[in-house]
């Protein structure tokens, strides 16, 4: 019987719940939703797993100490009681990624060269080599997590952060990021039952993340590989039939619609597409919004339309206005969900928003708009509501 141990998953915020969602689902113990992270209990089985399946998470990190700190000096005597022999030799590279949220604590790049030196300290006194630091690829990355003067130290067992997919080859200006859109995705409840529609697609991330949903490919699949790999107890044998176990994928008899206005976002798209090995169930077509046309009666559609930010259309009170029609006209019967920082240029929908997420889409704060677009009246699509539900 494997041993459980104390776990957090890494995120981003806004994503708590839906991260706590799959966490469930994949059998983790005593869930609990922090900033911007969750933890949880599980087994050695549970951390690959986690690694290779969760969409929202950006790492995953097993704490190896918790501990009460009141200056540097006593975070340094702290690591250096922790027997690192359990966890890397004097020849292991590795390195520190430090996050402080604490008044008593200034600077995270001081907390970092001290237990920087608590662990070299640790191999010198007892006669060995000092282990190296190396910024880029070590054996072992450590995590350190101060909040007031609460130290935890964790080994990271992801490496670089799982947002990166590994499909990605070439990306267009202000792309969402992987795990977001994801996120985002499973917010909506899609699992594939329905087309799926981006009308201002971009690079194709939610094209690729919207396939993987519905196929129920892990995310993690693509990847070059995980820092647990190089971990001292790592089971390489558990670990290759997790990641060949092709037993959970499902049949996707829909299609996933992309488009854009720019060829070359369309280029780009149909790269990361073919480099995720999707491109018989997704379609690509370069269109202007305005020309979109739903491809079926009911359909999902999610888009990250220009927020006047990073990308500056010549009239942004226009081009939301375009999609508002676009989406009222075209898609009735259909449900639509756009995410925008930009709440002047929402009003320019003219839908009533049914829905509102707060999200934060890189260092914006964003809005996470749903839209049940109807046939007539808003107070008959109502009233219809209402008989059905009566009737159920």
């Amino acid at each position: 019987m494997n041993r459980e141990y104390k776990m957090i998953a890494k995120t981003f915020k806004g994503l708590e719940d839906v991260l706590s969602d799959e966490l469930l689902q994949l059998g983790a113990n005593n869930i609990q939703i922090e900033r911007r992270a969750v933890s949880f209990t599980g087994d050695l089985r549970l951390m690959y797993m986690a690694n290779l399946w969760l969409r929202t998470a950006t790492r995953i990190l097993k704490p190896v100490a918790t501990f009460q700190a009141k200056d540097t000096d006593q975070i340094y005597e702290q690591v250096k009681h922790i027997n690192w022999e359990r966890y890397m030799s004097s020849s292991t590279s590795f390195s520190i990624d430090s996050t402080v949220y604490s008044g008593t604590f200034r600077h995270s790049q001081f907390v970092t060269y001290r237990v920087k030196d608590a662990i070299v300290d640790f191999f010198v006194e007892k006669g060995q080599n000092r282990p190296s630091v190396r910024l880029s690829s070590p054996d072992l990355y450590i995590n350190v997590h101060i909040a007031e003067e609460q130290v935890t130290i964790s080994l990271d067992s992801s490496g670089e952060s799982l947002h990166k997919r590994g499909w990605r080859v070439e990306q267009t200006e202000a792309p969402i990021n992987e795990a977001l859109a994801a996120g985002m995705l499973l917010m909506t409840g899609w699992k594939g039952d329905t087309d799926f529609v981006d009308p201002m697609c971009g690079s194709g991330t939610f094209l690729i993340e919207a396939a993987m949903i519905a196929l129920n490919i892990p995310p993690g699949i693509y990847r070059q590989g995980f820092a647990f790999e190089k971990w001292k107890d790592f089971d390489a044998a558990l670990f290759e039939t997790l990641y060949n176990d092709d037993s959970l994928e499902r049949e996707f008899h829909h299609r996933i619609y992309g488009s854009d206005s720019s060829f070359y976002a369309i280029r780009v798209a149909e790269k990361n597409v073919k480099s995720a090995g999707l491109s018989r169930y997704i379609n690509l077509h370069q269109i202007p919004v305005q020309a979109v046309k739903a491809p079926s009666d009911k359909c999902l559609l999610v888009t990250n339309p220009p927020y006047g930010e990073r990308i500056e259309p010549r009239d942004i009170a226009k081009l939301y206005d375009e999609i508002g029609t676009v989406l009222k006209h075209r898609f009735a019967g259909s449900t639509a969900w756009l995410i925008s920082s930009n709440e002047d240029a929402l009003k320019h929908i003219g839908l009533k928003p049914s829905r509102q997420i707060k999200l934060l889409n890189g260092e914006l704060d964003c809005f996470f708009r749903k839209y049940e677009l109807f046939k007539g009246e808003h107070k008959d699509f109502k009233k219809n509501q209402m008989r059905n539900a009566s009737n159920h």
